[in-house]
């Protein structure tokens, strides 16, 4: 979905642990190329170039990948576009992510309890051989190397102009972007869209659930028209004023 000049939501619908869970990476495109905001899940290249695809973008054309933060249906395809692309990558992040996505450390929210707690909840009819891959890819999640840094209030050169936005919680380097020409925020995992609602964090997906909070309070202090949610896709309906109403409830 085309969002303004050159910012488009990508879609992909992921079969995930007997059903099918729609994430939504964001594309920027412009006269020097391709930038992509988070890389889905393990296994979702091919349906991230079909989705580059339809708005007339290619893996060649990137030159900049930005990770928001370290949770593996936002890292899973890191590697594999990292290897598929004729040129070196720029990967941008939080420091304090940055460890996380490298493989220097353990991710923060996958220990053996999750892990078996997230096989266990696989589909009876799921086979040994599926959920053996399940589980390794858990143990052994996807890792590539960051080699730009983003800081809170960073201007980059994309499309026009982002600003990156820390908004820590979720995870404790979580970055939000936001494109000011066309006041659109692109808010990865900081908010959610839930039956058509713009909503706050989940407390259960949450590290730091008050740091959460309190990020989405700073999002109040930015003219916001259009939200992309990673989890939810694109909202429209009077951002600020809804984000006023988040933020009063919290």
């Amino acid at each position: 979905m085309q969002i303004a000049a050159g910012l488009f939501m990508l879609e992909l619908s992921v079969p995930m642990m007997g059903g099918i869970d729609v994430i939504h990476p964001t594309l920027l495109l412009d006269q020097n190329g391709a930038v992509l905001v988070d890389t889905g899940y393990p296994g979702v290249f091919p349906l991230i170039c079909k989705a580059m695809d339809q708005h007339h973008a290619a893996v060649q054309d990137l030159h900049t990948i930005i990770i928001t933060h370290q949770d593996i249906d936002h890292i899973g395809s890191l590697p594999t576009i990292m290897q598929e692309s004729p040129q070196k990558l720029n990967v941008l992040a939080h420091e304090l992510e940055k460890p996380y996505i490298q493989g220097d450390q353990l991710l923060i929210k996958i220990t053996p309890e999750t892990i078996d707690k997230a096989v266990a909840s696989l589909p009876a009819d799921i086979s040994p051989e599926w959920r053996k891959a399940f589980r390794s890819t858990l143990e052994n999640p996807p890792k590539g190397e960051v080699n730009g840094l983003l800081a809170d209030g960073q201007k980059l050169p994309y499309a026009g102009g982002l600003t990156v936005i820390a908004t820590p919680g979720h995870t404790p380097g979580h970055i939000s972007l936001y494109h000011p020409p066309s006041k659109t925020l692109i808010a990865a995992d900081a908010l959610v869209i839930t039956g058509g609602q713009l909503l706050g964090p989940v407390p259960e997906y949450c590290v730091n659930y008050e740091q959460a909070l309190q990020s989405v309070k700073k999002l109040t202090a930015y003219d916001i028209e259009t939200v992309i949610c990673y989890h939810g896709g694109v909202y429209r309906n009077s951002v600020n004023q809804r984000l006023a109403e988040i933020a009063a409830d919290l």
